[in-house]
């Protein structure tokens, strides 16, 4: 599994344009396999999603790869993930260092996240809620990453950022979406967010209050 996880890094994520170093590190540390089902461990390192249950999946590599890249997370920084799935996007950010808090709506894949979290060693926090309108009782946040596709990017979200801050979403219809990234004005700059497209991608939908209707 070492050396698939190096091929992974080497030929799909800096071989594909990654270049954070910190992301590209993390990734070739932390165990993949241990985030997909025993069925699909095999396919751990595969460029593509897999399937974890309960309708959801684990993003394919270099998609986690982009989205944290795109975020701009370092360590020391306070980053909330919404959609978090089986938990590997945020190992990643812990790994970097980050301090995260990840929202998983789903109990079962909720309480089986945390579970494997803690039995790898991770420190963060994971809470079972409707993530779609974020954590403000425990914002502001560096940067927030959603790992589903919503309607729009919502406004308690950019509500919830530091002064350029950064939240990285998917954003269309269930069929097609763009990745999306906006970045929070800064004091010194000209007060208006800034948002940017950087291409097509495909997610399972954000349900909740701020996503698509349950």
């Amino acid at each position: 599994m070492q050396e698939a996880r190096q091929d992974m890094v080497a030929r799909q994520l800096a071989g594909r344009g990654i270049a954070d170093e910190r992301v590209l590190r993390a990734m070739g540390e932390v165990p993949r396999e241990a985030f997909v089902a025993p069925a699909h461990r095999g396919f751990a390192y595969a460029d593509g999603p897999l399937p974890i249950g309960r309708g959801q999946t684990i993003s394919q590599p270099w998609i986690v790869a982009r989205m944290i890249e795109a975020a701009r997370i370092g360590p020391g920084s306070r980053v909330l993930e919404i959609g978090a799935g089986s938990g590997y996007a945020a190992a990643v950010m812990a790994q970097m260092g980050a301090h995260v808090l990840a929202i998983e709506r789903d109990p079962e894949l909720a309480k089986a996240a945390r579970l494997r979290l803690e039995d790898l060693g991770y420190e963060l926090e994971l809470l079972c809620t409707d993530g779609s309108a974020g954590a403000p009782q425990s914002a502001p946040f560096d940067a927030i990453i959603v790992s589903a596709a919503g309607p729009r990017l919502p406004e308690p979200l950019r509500r919830q950022l530091v002064p350029g801050g950064r939240l990285v979403m998917p954003v269309g219809s269930a069929e097609a979406q763009r990745l999306l990234r906006l970045t929070a004005p800064n004091p010194r700059g000209s007060g208006n967010p800034r948002t940017e497209d950087l291409g097509g991608v495909r997610f399972v939908p954000l349900l909740g209050a701020e996503g698509w209707p349950l």
